[in-house]
């Protein structure tokens, strides 16, 4: 488990998909979630520089999402690397991950693999405080739940008057302030741009390309909404590719290293890190950048978990020392 094993897995994919490999992959453990971020483009860089232009570039991607503005980015810093671009899905990518998909001329996807809304969620200092948490965490304000309000107050209430109109808008303005209200609806035709602008390097159709961009800005219903392979292939008509026994059998070996490596899709507990000790240090990797030509880049918070005395029992003191991207090549 770690970059040495998955080594044998980029050199067994650059073989088969006769391509130049880089995995990408930000960690969903909760309480050390992280997502896309602008911070990783100049590590992106670093990869590209070294691969150099090639003919195709094959990007296995995992995430949740993240900002829209920086999986945009990648994707065009990608491009300029090579003349063909696909990704590979062994399970999630999710949101801006979505996105980045929308820029590939091929989408591998496996059985158990999803892609999803890309409709934006905002969060800033002015959005809504969460009630009990403490003072610096915010609600994010998802795009669409704004639309649907408005949806639900003119559709299932039947309200039309403008001056009823102008009363409800005041009241949600009460809730969420207007400037967080004028960057979701900044954000909604951001994100609509940017998937068209993608798409368009791959389908000539305008129609089919606002159907794609339709669905997973809106019609999907819910940010939750998890498309598979078959709907993205056959309803979306998106440029899927269903890969063969010996393609999936090396893509779901890879997946297996990096989320045991970075505890995918499980809840953390520091209790069962410190076990029957009082105190322990740790060293948690929480996303992967790598590729076979630039070793790994990897995000890791390091610091200590001691257990302390607590009027309703134990407490656990986390004192981290570091946190940030570090780099090795072997």
């Amino acid at each position: 488990m770690g970059y040495l094993e998955r080594k044998e897995y980029y050199r067994q994919l650059e073989t088969k998909l006769s391509s130049k490999v880089i995995l990408y992959v930000t960690g969903d453990q909760k309480q050390w979630e992280t997502q896309i971020h602008p911070e990783v483009l100049d590590y992106f860089a670093e990869h590209l520089d070294t691969i150099g232009k090639v003919n195709k570039i094959s990007l296995i991607l995992y995430s949740r999402g993240g900002n829209t503005l920086a999986a945009w980015s990648l994707v065009n810093l990608i491009r300029q690397f090579c003349k063909e671009f696909e990704v590979v899905v062994p399970s999630k990518a999710q949101s801006a991950a979505t996105l980045m998909c929308l820029g590939a001329n091929k989408i591998i996807m496996t059985k158990q693999a999803t892609l999803g809304p890309i409709d934006p969620s905002v969060n800033t200092p002015l959005n809504p405080h969460i009630p009990g948490a403490p003072e610096n965490m915010t609600l994010p304000v998802n795009v669409e739940a704004i639309k649907g309000f408005i949806e639900m107050v003119k559709k299932d209430f039947g309200v039309s008057n403008k001056n009823d109109m102008t009363l409800i808008t005041k009241e949600l303005m009460a809730y969420i302030h207007p400037l967080v209200l004028g960057e979701v609806y900044r954000a909604r035709a951001q994100i609509k741009m940017l998937a068209n602008k993608l798409l368009s390097k791959q389908i000539t159709d305008k129609k089919q390309i606002d159907e794609i961009t339709s669905f997973l800005c809106s019609e999907s219903g819910s940010h939750d909404y998890t498309i598979n392979r078959t709907e993205a292939l056959k309803e979306l008509r998106l440029p899927i590719v269903k890969p063969d026994d010996e393609l999936y059998g090396i893509i779901k070996n890879l997946y297996k290293d990096f989320s045991n490596e970075l505890s995918l899709n499980k809840d953390y507990n520091p209790i069962d890190l410190l076990g029957a000790d009082m105190q322990k240090q740790y060293s948690k990797k929480r996303a992967l950048l790598e590729s076979l030509n630039f070793g790994s880049h990897y995000f890791v918070t390091e610091g200590s978990l001691a257990k302390m005395p607590h009027p309703n029992g134990i407490a656990i003191n986390d004192n981290r020392v570091f946190e940030g991207w570090r780099h090795e090549h072997i």
